[in-house]
């Protein structure tokens, strides 16, 4: 058997086709949403992102701002532009790129976003909210999960499902959206007792601990749905070879870059799986059709607009 696989290329397609929509209706009625990314230092992998990210705001016809502090930025500093940027009418969502550097107090800047601007979910009244079952913004990348389950018609309601991984930005808040699901969810983690039986009983798994091809082939009940979150760079040949060893497209690709791309979850995964998110071109893009979705639905949210019911934005941000 092999794995059905879900093209989180086409699905970010669907999206942006229905949020071009949104936001000519928006732009018709005088509201252009916005969205300011703050980008500190040089990072380049950083750089790169929001790159992306400005990129697809273009694309969709939303207004965007990029700041860029020096990597020498104090807490003080960053506190004063976010502040500033909460202030602007004309801005809807603020994009607090991460890591930021060491003298920065990452959560007070985090906890300092306007909620109602707060596009990444990660402020603890957005939490809160989705704790709570209420409508708010989520994180991007749960949100985009469950985005290529709803669409690629992954039943939940009453699946088993197991997230590994339990991070603020990911594992806790998927685990919350699978619940809201009615799905019945076990969240583990590096410390959890006999991790691959406890994996295998799931009818749907999301991979999300940031180990590279950790989810191996005997993790994986047949016919389970797997969602690979993860995104590791593969550096050593060894480490190459042993991963990719039925894939000789990779190894050429290693041999020419040195280095790979791969997930959480092996890529034999595919082989017993029934349908399984490939890496790259799996969550990532949805990551970032989830940011646009947000900022729409923060422009929305801020003027006081009624949600369109089936609303990309309002769906993918419905608990």
């Amino acid at each position: 058997m092999t794995a059905r696989i879900l093209n989180g290329n086409a699905i970010r397609d669907q999206i942006y086709a229905e949020l071009k929509q949104e936001i000519a209706a928006l732009v018709s009625a005088g509201v252009r949403p916005g969205l300011a990314a703050v980008l500190v230092g040089e990072n380049a992998a950083s750089q790169i992102y929001v790159r992306s990210k400005i990129a697809a705001c273009e694309q969709l016809g939303l207004g965007s701002w990029r700041h860029t502090p020096p990597a020498t930025v104090s807490t003080d500093e960053m506190l004063a532009l976010v502040e500033e940027l909460n202030a602007r009418d004309d801005v809807d969502g603020i994009l607090v790129q991460l890591p930021l550097p060491a003298q920065v107090d990452t959560k007070r800047v985090l906890e300092a976003v306007d909620p109602s601007k707060d596009v990444d979910g990660f402020h603890p009244s957005n939490l809160g909210r989705l704790v709570s079952g209420r409508p708010g913004l989520v994180a991007c990348t749960p949100a985009g999960a469950m985005e290529i389950l709803r669409r690629s018609g992954i039943p939940l309601e009453g699946a088993d499902a197991v997230v590994v991984g339990r991070s603020d930005i990911v594992g806790k808040p998927m685990a919350l959206l699978l619940m809201h699901a009615n799905a019945t969810v076990t969240i583990c983690h590096s410390k959890t007792r006999s991790l691959p039986e406890v994996v295998r009983r799931a009818d749907v798994i999301v991979a999300a601990i940031g180990r590279a091809a950790m989810v191996e082939p005997g993790w994986v009940r047949p016919g389970a749905t797997v969602i690979d979150v993860g995104i590791n760079r593969i550096t050593d040949a060894a480490g190459a070879e042993r991963i990719f060893a039925k894939y000789p497209v990779k190894l050429a690709q290693f041999r020419e870059k040195g280095s790979v791309l791969v997930g959480d979850v092996h890529p034999d995964v595919a082989e017993v799986a029934g349908a399984i998110t490939p890496v790259p071109g799996g969550v990532g893009p949805l990551t970032i059709a989830m940011l646009m979705s947000n900022t729409v639905k923060a422009a929305r949210q801020r003027r006081g607009r009624a949600n369109a019911v089936n609303s990309p934005s309002a769906m993918a941000l419905r608990p």
